[in-house]
């Protein structure tokens, strides 16, 4: 269950930053109704300039975009508001896919774009309490570790 006031993740590539910190400003009272985490140099950015707290970790490269995955893989992120850079590698690009991919595999509402950060941010939901339906993994967990990939998928897609 996402609770009235929701735990919402900040991230932003250097190039991408200016655009967050933009949309961020814009939607800045509804954020203050939140939660507010962030990797290092993003949440002290929008910290400084619009006054709201943060929950600040390590900055990307040095570990904050795991720290994030670590409390979504807990339950403890809502949402998160992604604004990576696609048009230039990372040097840390395999922890920015896992965040994506933790993202998705649980559910958790992702915004890469200001367009759906603006539609998620607006929406009814964000005001209320919301009854996220969690994807279940008992199969995933309960497999033969020795069983190969192949196997799996032969089982499950019955």
């Amino acid at each position: 269950m996402l609770s009235k006031k929701k735990n919402i993740a900040l991230v932003a590539h250097d190039h991408r930053k200016a655009d967050l910190l933009d949309w961020a400003a814009a939607n800045k009272e509804t954020l203050a109704k939140h939660h507010l985490f962030a990797t290092g140099t993003t949440g002290k950015m929008i910290e400084e300039a619009l006054g709201l707290p943060i929950v600040k970790f390590f900055s990307g490269p040095l570990g904050g975009d795991q720290q994030i995955g670590s409390l979504i893989a807990e339950g403890k992120i809502d949402m998160i508001i992604f604004y990576w850079d696609p048009m230039n590698a990372q040097p840390h690009d395999t922890d920015v896919k896992a965040l994506l991919r933790l993202s998705v595999t649980w559910n958790i509402l992702l915004a890469c774009d200001r367009t759906t950060a603006d539609f998620i941010i607006t929406s009814p939901f964000m005001e209320n309490e919301y009854e996220r339906i969690m994807p279940d993994y008992t199969d995933y967990l309960s497999r033969d570790i020795n069983e190969t990939e192949e196997d799996f998928k032969k089982r499950t897609s019955k």
